[in-house]
């Protein structure tokens, strides 16, 4: 067989596994760094800090009358590719990751039941406003802008970073300046923060005399890396801790930048929500009794551990 077909072949096969890299656990597939194509996304880790949480009732006290009473809270979910949340074992079972662990805990700390409904990212905070959802979740950043119409109850601090195809030394390094970007296709999520941040600061590259970027948004992760994988974006921008799980999948051949710029996230409600208090509450207990630190070092994200729960704190400058 000729280098050049061989050389096809193995990146057809590579871009087959795209969609499964954007649903792996935290190990790679195999020891020499390939899986197979077709494969499934490989299981959760198998331990579960969350089995031992137990109600606390001062915590569940600080619940409405009426939602101790029904007992069930509505969540729209974004499963997207871990380390937050993702299907490791296909849509039509359970989603596992360090957002559905930490939901889970403290719903068992307020004693009530979650109705988990899957939902687009861009969707979600405008459902709450409209009473489709109790609360949001999908590594919601907190920010100036969505303080507006949002309420927020912090549980990590991850934010935006950028990566690159493994390879690519274009940017040769971290991305601390957008007009670093000037001439290049950007890939980033729709509705997201970096998809504002991208916009919003779109005439810096014209202020520096350069050419501006381009950016280019995707309703999916396994959409972006195929797009970065093909040529058609240069970069993409997305969450630190999804960038860095990403990278240190072989078979996905990305490269992080590092960090841009990091944010609080959150829990996400409708302004004005009587749930904030018990959910501010019942983290503080998880990471009073040990359980967030479990959550967290089960995910591979300890780096992004809060010291406690805030209700809406300011966007960080």
């Amino acid at each position: 067989m000729k280098p050049a077909t061989i050389d096809r072949l193995r990146a057809a096969a590579a871009l087959a596994l795209l969609p499964l890299l954007a649903v792996t656990a935290c190990g790679s597939g195999g020891t020499d760094g390939t899986a197979a194509v077709g494969a499934q996304a490989p299981a959760a880790p198998a331990d579960d800090p969350v089995a031992g949480v137990r109600k606390v009732d001062a915590v569940a006290a600080l619940l409405p009358a009426s939602v101790r009473k029904e007992g069930t809270l509505r969540v729209g979910s974004s499963i997207g590719s871990p380390p937050g949340a993702y299907y490791p074992d296909g849509t039509d079972k359970a989603p596992a990751g360090q957002d559905i662990d930490l939901a889970d805990a403290v719903a068992k700390v307020l004693g009530v039941k979650l109705e988990r409904q899957d939902a687009s990212f861009e969707t979600i905070l405008p459902a709450l406003g409209s009473g489709k959802y109790d609360v949001g979740t999908g590594n919601f950043g907190v920010t100036t802008e969505r303080l507006k119409t949002i309420d927020f109850v912090t549980y990590i601090n991850d934010g935006q970073g950028f990566a690159v195809k493994k390879g690519n030394t274009a940017l040769g390094g971290k991305v601390d300046d957008l007009t670093r970007l000037c001439g290049l296709t950007i890939g980033t999520g729709a509705g997201t923060t970096f998809e504002a941040t991208l916009t919003a600061r779109k005439g810096v590259c014209a202020e520096a005399g350069k050419k501006p970027y381009e950016v280019k948004v995707y309703s999916e992760n396994a959409a972006t890396l195929t797009a970065l994988q093909q040529g058609r974006v240069d970069v993409v921008m997305s969450t630190i801790n999804g960038l860095r799980h990403q990278a240190a999948q072989p078979a996905a051949r990305t490269v992080f930048l590092g960090e841009y710029h990091r944010l609080d996230v959150g829990f996400a409600f409708k302004k004005g929500s009587p749930l904030t208090p018990a959910f501010q509450a019942a983290v503080d207990r998880l990471i009073e009794d040990g359980t967030y630190a479990r959550i967290l070092k089960k995910w591979g994200t300890t780096a992004s551990a809060i010291e406690a729960s805030k209700i809406n704190p300011p966007e960080h400058r």
